[in-house]
């Protein structure tokens, strides 16, 4: 009776958004969304974007802290991942913890589950590269692990919840930081002020327009038409996989979301969050962050849209 109460809020949270979409101007990006948090889903918003890999396909996912953190399972993306016959990616962390080693953080992958499906690259094991940022006011360029280059197409596959820093990580988080090296991670996290050391961060707006440059250094390096993005909307904690002790979700599970533009997708996940009963946590998480302003500066600096056409899969 609850699993049912809680897919009639979702379906009725959804209407609305679509609702709302329904007045949304000419052009603007689809997203789209099933309630369905299963493989058959995962699969289902995948094939709507209507996308096919035009060579080798990295998939960039959170492999998560251990010992606890609400990582993406093996038994929800695996089956998408052997399809399209991705390569899983990550980078080392810049925090320590238990992915801050290359060795320690195979480790990770392999507890977690990763390696049973998919081929997993620490793209920074080798070094790092640096892409260009155009017209950023934090960003000369965004440091990415070395293997970055072996890739042309990118799947963005996050897991959408709070964040510590940055108050939600959704698809721009999940690209932002994890594409990055560390130095890297750093670098973003100082909003261009270093590459080494804490990363602490003092102007909490400039850290979180440094995500947005980030990506569309990463965008304009692989081409806008190579990247596709999906948000899973479960386990909704106000921490972030990168917490291996995350608090408790509040709120309800809501579905999976997919896009080709990234704002759009963050924008109805955190449209999706606002309407659900028992979201006074992550609200209050992701207010106390600004963490609204991310997509304020990314839709100002032209890497998405903050309007779109939701499309219910459920239908």
């Amino acid at each position: 009776m609850k699993k049912l109460f809680a897919l009639l809020l979702v379906l009725s949270l959804v209407l609305a958004l679509s609702v709302q979409a329904a007045s949304a101007e000419e052009g603007a990006p689809t997203v789209y969304f099933t309630a369905d948090i299963s493989p058959e889903g995962l699969q289902r918003v995948y094939d709507a974007l209507n996308w096919t890999p035009a060579g080798k396909l990295a998939v960039k996912v959170s492999t998560g802290e251990p010992p606890a953190s609400n990582y993406l399972r093996s038994d929800l993306i695996g089956p998408l991942v052997q399809s399209i016959g991705g390569t899983i990616v990550e980078c080392n962390t810049a925090y320590g913890g238990s992915r801050a080693s290359s060795a320690l953080h195979k480790q990770v992958a392999a507890d977690h589950g990763f390696t049973s499906f998919a081929d997993f690259d620490l793209m920074d094991e080798e070094g790092e590269v640096q892409w260009p940022v155009t017209g950023g006011k934090r960003l000369e360029y965004a440091i990415v692990g070395s293997h970055a280059e072996n890739y042309s197409d990118w799947l963005i596959l996050s897991h959408f919840k709070g964040h510590a820093m940055a108050g939600f990580g959704g698809a721009i988080k999940n690209m932002a930081i994890g594409m990055s090296s560390p130095s890297g991670k750093v670098y973003v996290h100082s909003a261009g002020t270093r590459t080494s050391g804490s990363i602490m961060h003092s102007d909490q707006d400039a850290w979180l327009e440094a995500l947005g440059e980030m990506v569309t250094a990463v965008r304009d390096h692989v081409g806008e038409a190579h990247i596709v993005y999906i948000n899973v909307m479960n386990r909704l904690s106000v921490d972030c996989d990168c917490d291996g002790n995350p608090a408790e979700p509040d709120i309800h599970d809501i579905g999976i979301l997919a896009s080709t533009d990234p704002v759009a997708l963050d924008q109805a996940c955190i449209d999706l969050v606002w309407q659900a009963e028992g979201n006074e946590s992550l609200i209050r998480r992701i207010e106390s962050r600004e963490g609204l302003h991310t997509l304020e500066y990314a839709a100002e600096i032209g890497l998405g849209s903050r309007t779109y056409d939701l499309v219910n899969l459920d239908d």
